[in-house]
């Protein structure tokens, strides 16, 4: 079902349900692992993916189609990860690297079971750490383009964010991280 027919099915209250569903089924997946690597624990990315959709239900209807669809609800979700992160790290006055050190115990805790689509081979969890080390915002900038595939344009629309300081964003996490693997090794 296109993101337009969605829309149309949500304006009319007898499909509204229905369309809905259909908004969650095409993209709940891909707004749970957009969290998940920013807050890496599966409790967290899913209760944040369910109150991204539950701010998407309360908000949709005034949606007025400025941007697409997606790049809303990554919005929407990008938002609920970073307000996540800051309330945690206010709630125990930690400093941000605590926090990531928080995350980095989750991340090993997280790989260890086998059974879980983060686990894998060591280059993977390599790599996680040190998405780790990286600021918020080029760990966000980095995931979205790197993992998710997104054009600068709407990783721009997403954060609102110039395209310049997107690549240059991106530029400086790709060389912490080139960094990170390479004294690690």
């Amino acid at each position: 079902m296109t993101d337009q027919s969605i829309l149309e099915k949500f304006a009319n209250p007898e499909s509204r349900n229905f369309a809905f569903n259909q908004l969650v089924r095409k993209y709940q997946q891909k707004i749970y692992w957009h969290i998940r690597k920013m807050v890496i624990d599966h409790d967290d990315a899913d209760d944040l993916t369910q109150e991204t959709f539950i701010k998407a239900w309360q908000s949709l209807e005034t949606f007025r189609g400025d941007s697409q669809l997606f790049t809303w609800l990554y919005r929407i979700a990008t938002n609920e990860c970073l307000n996540f992160l800051n309330k945690k790290r206010r709630r125990f006055f930690m400093p941000i690297h605590d926090v990531e050190g928080e995350l980095l115990e989750k991340l090993e805790s997280v790989s260890s079971q086998s059974e879980n689509p983060m686990s894998g081979d060591e280059v993977h969890l390599k790599l996680q750490k040190a998405l780790l080390t990286l600021p918020e915002k080029q760990r966000l900038v980095f995931n979205m383009k790197y993992f998710d595939d997104l054009k600068y344009e709407d990783i721009a629309e997403i954060t609102g964010t110039s395209v310049g300081a997107l690549k240059a964003s991106y530029h400086h996490a790709v060389t912490k991280i080139e960094k990170f693997l390479n004294d690690s090794d």
